[in-house]
């Protein structure tokens, strides 16, 4: 999932270019970018999306944001799309791993009225200070947690933290990364908001792919292309993946030389995975 599109919700007129478009994964939109007044049509649309022929054939990976636990509207947007073709609710300002279990219990309660048999995923967004300190637990709390996706906006602004204080964000990425290394899943990184600025996008992106993370929000049709280039393995990487497997079916001890760097099974382990993503990219 290198690229995940934001769509909202009361905007029913972008999902056919959504869908058309270069993004890995769509995440329609019931919380921040839908007004109050609007949330029940929005929740209505995208509901009707979901059961449609085009995004039932369609091959990206579909979640919705729904609102969070504490306000009236969380029971009745799960009510509304939650489905056959739903792969992943975004669940915003998660504070703790009780928090997960309640949206999995809900999640399970609907999955067995509609006779669904694929569990439904939860991206748990880590965008407060106490969801921060407890990042780990909220990765751990419940097997339906498949990542976690960092949120800057909710977590700086409240606190005047400068969301161009590289050092700041950096932190807050790796942080988020370890907690869901921990859990054994995976981190998407947060959106970037100044849709203009290309190369703090890019900056952003590398920095979060350095750190492991599988992919970036994107807010703006223009960040998907970016986004799906940076988080998709370089020629060079598969060529070293390859050489290391190689390397690693001719070895005679645990640890062996490739290019002149020391290979155990970590590295292995690394480029399997490598292979693995540009296999799946083609």
């Amino acid at each position: 999932m290198r690229s995940k599109l934001f769509v909202p919700g009361s905007r029913p007129e972008l999902f056919p270019k959504a869908l058309a478009s270069q993004a890995d994964s769509l995440a329609f939109d019931l919380e921040d970018a839908v007004l109050e007044a609007a949330k029940p049509e929005a929740r209505r649309l995208i509901g009707q999306a979901l059961q449609s022929a085009e995004f039932i054939a369609s091959k990206k990976i579909l979640m919705v944001r729904v609102n969070g636990l504490t306000t009236p509207h969380f029971a009745a947007d799960l009510a509304a799309v939650v489905g056959p073709r739903l792969d992943l609710v975004n669940l915003p300002k998660v504070e703790s791993a009780d928090d997960i279990r309640v949206a999995a219990q809900t999640l399970a309660r609907l999955e067995a009225a509609r006779g669904l048999t694929r569990p439904i995923g939860i991206l748990a967004n880590v965008e407060s200070p106490r969801g921060l300190r407890l990042a780990a637990e909220i990765a751990g709390a419940d097997p339906r947690v498949t990542g976690l996706q960092v949120g800057f906006a909710d977590l700086l602004e409240p606190l005047g933290i400068d969301r161009t204080d590289t050092a700041a964000i950096h932190h807050l990425q790796l942080a988020v990364r370890l907690a869901a290394g921990e859990a054994g899943i995976w981190a998407c990184d947060a959106a970037y908001a100044n849709i203009k600025d290309t190369e703090g996008f890019r900056a952003e992106a590398l920095a979060a792919k350095r750190l492991g993370y599988i992919g970036k929000s994107c807010i703006h049709p223009s960040q998907i292309a970016p986004a799906n280039e940076i988080f998709r393995p370089t020629a060079e990487e598969i060529a070293f993946a390859h050489r290391v497997v190689e390397a690693a079916g001719k070895a005679t001890a645990g640890a062996f030389t490739v290019d002149g760097r020391m290979i155990d099974a970590p590295f292995l382990k690394r480029a399997h995975a490598v292979l693995a993503i540009a296999r799946q990219l083609a």
